[in-house]
């Protein structure tokens, strides 16, 4: 009697036991059919736009969307590329122009302005970086009408000029490289400097530039999407297909496409550049992501 009922306290043991490690199980599953639902949903726009591309005008229409039918990407690809005499590959070197220009700048004015706000105490920063935020919640669509009315009047509307100087202001990375300095730069690190005779230029270049890469990266990529992607801003203020980006050349082949003035062909077309463009961006991610990665890693770890 006695030997059946400790076994039965001890069941009753390993019960308990178990069942935080079923709730535990039952949660994880959830979690990893929810993750794989949004790879899925993030993942067959790009998969769609794949097997488009290999698609001929035709074969758009009669076969499956979601699988491959005749193979004609090589002359998709051929027909992208010399259609109005080669006018795609000018829009691609624009889009390259413009977003590492705006890119690059961008990232380095924010990471310099936020690491101003963050470390120095100077009249009017709070007022300024409130401003600042207060930018944050303004639609770039709100401001493309003055922005242009400003560059017209300085005579720089139809230039490259027109698409990179506004590009250079990100707001949003401003108030992220401050939250991310006021962290990654400590204070007696500034100071140990000074005492040893560093300016703050050479404090800044050579000290606190290297502990602000991750956030810079962080900055640089998302500058980079937005350059690359950006579609009103060319388009009200470019006149000139030579000077166009991807997107404003796109949309233009797409409108001539669903016009029907002759032009059916171009929707294969207009899906194949549409794949090209998509490239540069993947190959941009992958290739900063390590120095992104190894930023944060280095910057997680403390003597």
């Amino acid at each position: 009697m006695v030997t059946a009922t400790l076994a039965d306290r001890q069941a009753t043991r390993n019960n308990d036991a178990a069942s935080p490690r079923r709730r535990r199980s039952g949660r994880s599953t959830l979690l990893t059919v929810a993750m794989l639902l949004c790879l899925v949903y993030f993942l067959l726009p790009i998969f769609w736009l794949v097997v488009a591309s290999t698609k001929a005008n035709e074969d758009l229409f009669s076969s499956f969307g979601l699988w491959f039918s005749n193979m004609n990407l090589a002359a998709n690809l051929h027909n992208v590329f010399t259609f109005q005499n080669g006018v795609f590959s000018h829009w691609m070197i624009n889009s390259l122009i413009y977003a590492i220009s705006s890119g690059v700048g961008a990232a380095a004015l924010a990471t310099a302005a936020g690491y101003a706000f963050a470390k120095y105490k100077f009249p009017g920063g709070n007022t300024m970086f409130t401003i600042v935020l207060g930018a944050v919640m303004i639609p770039m669509t709100a401001l493309a009408i003055p922005t242009y009315l400003l560059f017209a009047g300085a005579n720089l509307t139809n230039t490259p000029w027109a698409v990179i100087l506004p590009s250079l202001v990100s707001p949003f990375g401003v108030y992220l490289m401050r939250v991310y300095a006021a962290d990654a730069v400590p204070d007696s690190l500034i100071e140990a400097a000074r005492v040893d005779g560093a300016s703050e230029m050479r404090i800044f270049v050579q000290i606190v530039l290297r502990l602000l890469v991750p956030g810079s990266i962080t900055v640089l990529l998302f500058a980079l999407v937005a350059s690359w992607n950006n579609y009103f801003l060319p388009l009200i203020m470019l006149n000139s297909p030579e000077l166009f980006p991807l997107p404003v050349g796109l949309a233009q082949w797409q409108a001539a496409s669903a016009a029907g003035s002759g032009s059916q062909a171009l929707f294969s077309t207009v899906i194949t550049g549409s794949l090209v463009s998509v490239l540069p961006l993947m190959a941009a991610f992958l290739f900063l992501q390590r120095y992104w990665q190894s930023g944060l890693g280095s910057g997680a770890v403390k003597a």
